[in-house]
């Protein structure tokens, strides 16, 4: 009986090539399959691109031509950019966004109380704008708050120095004051103050009273004054014609016809004279055209 020869080197080598490529031809049995690894590849990819879109959506800044932008990198002041388009680096630049255009405040109603102590409700509008967008983030820590609460203890101040009478009646001085002492404390802030407008002084009912009265009475003044202005004026003239009438009498009796035809006129009537009557009218005017020669030739002869 023959006994069989173990296998040798070479047929374990055949052997073992026979098996990998029996199970490699097995298709219930794939081990890494050319369709998955390609869709690994794609995902892969896809992640890379979405991250590669996001950094730069980050990066690209666009700023309007009223805006400014504030750049801090790694928490220290960088610089102002804008307006138009530019870059930054994501994660390590923070950007703050600052608007140029003018903002109007609206001062809410303070109870004021005048030098003269007399207690009024005044409200105002204050207009300002940023000019350095720097310091209004880096000196002050919310710009329009502060502003604000400026305004209103700046208002109560200046209005508690002056009388009730110059804060009727000078508001435009008192405009150009509050917004030049406005703008000199918001300087170091990078604001700038470009007007102040009291809008309203509400006043007490009693003391609306009192000013209604008192410019009745002023009133009053003014007309007495005029009235008696006038009546010194006719006495004056009634005094010249009186010394007139006693210098030359004759223009009595013209007087009294001329009152005559004046009454007759109004009256709408008719006056009668006799013949006699305009006879003595004609030699009153003769006689009073005499007195004036007269008169004139006696203050010529009286001038040196």
């Amino acid at each position: 009986m023959a006994l069989a020869r173990p296998p040798g080197t070479r047929e374990r080598f055949f052997a073992c090539q026979l098996a990998a490529a029996k199970i490699f031809k097995t298709s219930d049995r794939k081990i890494w399959p050319r369709g998955d690894s390609l869709a690994i590849l794609d995902s892969n990819g896809l992640i890379a691109l979405v991250v590669i879109v996001l950094i730069l959506s980050q990066s690209i800044k666009i700023v309007r031509e009223y805006e400014r932008v504030v750049i801090f990198r790694l928490g220290r002041y960088s610089g102002v950019k804008g307006p138009g388009l530019f870059f930054i680096i994501p994660i390590i630049d923070r950007v703050i966004l600052m608007d140029l255009r003018v903002v109007t405040i609206d001062v809410q109603k303070q109870v004021v109380i005048t030098r003269d102590n007399v207690t009024v409700d005044v409200d105002a509008v204050i207009y300002y704008r940023v000019v350095e967008p720097a310091k209004a983030v880096i000196q002050v820590e919310n710009f329009r708050v502060a502003t604000a609460l400026l305004s209103q203890t700046t208002l109560r101040d200046v209005l508690g120095q002056i009388d009730l009478d110059d804060l009727l009646s000078k508001r435009e001085e008192l405009n150009i004051k509050l917004q030049e002492i406005l703008d000199r404390h918001t300087d170091p802030w990078g604001i700038k103050v470009t007007g102040v407008t009291l809008r309203d002084v509400s006043l007490p009912e009693s003391m609306m009273r009192a000013i209604a009265k008192q410019a009745e009475a002023e009133r009053e003044k003014r007309s007495r004054i005029i009235l008696a202005d006038g009546e010194l004026q006719a006495s004056k003239t009634m005094s010249e014609a009186a010394t007139l009438y006693q210098q030359v009498p004759v223009t009595i009796k013209l007087r009294e016809l001329q009152t005559l035809a004046e009454i007759a006129r109004e009256k709408n009537l008719i006056v009668v004279t006799s013949s006699g009557g305009m006879g003595e009218v004609a030699g009153l005017s003769a006689a009073l055209q005499q007195e004036m020669a007269s008169e004139n030739i006696r203050r010529g002869q009286g001038s040196p």
